[in-house]
């Protein structure tokens, strides 16, 4: 019996996996892709984005959102009932793409693949990385010498970096055009040099790649874990209390451009890993979407406010733990 291939996007906060799964559904091909999108916080907004862009294969009823929460660490909960029960359709999909929360370790969920009930029926067909080629470049993943003598370091940024690339059989270097040919090149040498023999570096914009490579790796990746070290391998479990999200809730925004400033300023002056989410603007028919991976922001309205929808706006927050809840939100309120 021919097993359903499954793809596992991977990658840091904001370094554009939700842009690759768009990109994904949008050059099909007539292929049927269920797709599975896994966030930390408890709002979900990745998924609300795919069910609004107007792709074929992106409606609600097929997207499955795994909220609030890492699947590597709800593998059992969560994870394996979703993929049997996507298996067990009548008409099951032609392949299943699985986007990660940023703070996901793919080994654990690749090692899912093993479960009794499911390993006669999908295979991981590749698991992609997708990074943010400005980020890694200005070395928010990477500790220095002076950091990593020091007893009692401790770097989770790298370390989910780390583990992200070394469980990867195809990694996209994305928002290449954000840097110069130097930059580039250089970033791609250092990252080839952490990776295991085979895998293939992509730069992307965008994370435009070609979706008969994204998605006809014929990797099996559960069946080669060995060769996907992490730095959890010795551990029965993991958590995440290095890091933490919190919501933001507003009413009506009249000023979008001062609500940009002061979100700009909170990210700096509170080291803001992440923060996304819908803002209602005064007098507009359509929601806007914030995107922020540290002080980068990008905002653009998506679609027309449903009827009856509540017109408020909501941002999620993402960083390390201890973050100032209370200053943050006073600096987001103005």
């Amino acid at each position: 019996m021919r097993k359903i291939p499954a793809t596992v996007i991977t990658g840091f906060l904001g370094a554009g996996k939700t842009t690759l799964v768009r990109h994904l559904m949008a050059n099909a091909a007539g292929r049927r892709i269920a797709l599975i999108i896994n966030e930390f916080g408890d709002l979900g907004v990745d998924g609300d984005l795919l069910a609004a862009c107007g792709v074929a294969g992106c409606n609600e009823d097929d997207i499955i959102e795994l909220a609030n929460g890492c699947l590597c660490c709800t593998v059992a909960d969560e994870f394996l009932p979703t993929i049997q029960a996507l298996l067990d359709r009548a008409n099951p999909p032609d392949h299943i793409v699985i986007e990660t929360s940023g703070l996901a370790l793919p080994k654990p969920l690749v090692k899912a693949f093993h479960w009794p009930d499911i390993r006669s029926r999908v295979t991981v067909d590749g698991v992609v990385a997708v990074v943010d080629s400005p980020a890694a470049a200005a070395g928010r993943f990477q500790s220095t010498d002076e950091e990593r003598a020091r007893p009692d370091h401790d770097n989770p940024l790298e370390e989910v970096f780390e583990d992200q690339l070394a469980c990867a059989d195809l990694i996209l270097l994305n928002k290449s055009d954000l840097l110069d040919p130097a930059a580039l090149a250089d970033l791609r040498t250092g990252i080839e040099a952490r990776l295991r023999p085979g895998v293939k570096v992509l730069p992307t914009r965008h994370s435009a790649a070609e979706p008969l490579v994204l998605l006809g790796l014929d990797a099996a990746a559960e069946e080669d874990l060995a060769a996907r070290p992490s730095h959890h391998d010795a551990e029965d479990g993991h958590d995440h209390d290095d890091f933490e999200s919190f919501a933001v809730r507003l009413a009506e925004i009249i000023d979008p451009d001062a609500l940009e400033a002061r979100l700009v300023a909170a990210i700096a002056a509170h080291d803001i890993l992440r923060l996304k989410g819908f803002v209602a603007v005064a007098g507009k028919p359509a929601r806007q979407v914030v995107q922020a991976v540290g002080t980068r922001l990008e905002r653009y309205f998506d679609r027309p406010w449903k009827p009856g929808e509540a017109r408020v706006s909501n941002l999620v927050v993402i960083g390390r733990k201890g973050l100032d809840r209370a200053a943050i939100e006073a600096l987001v309120r103005g």
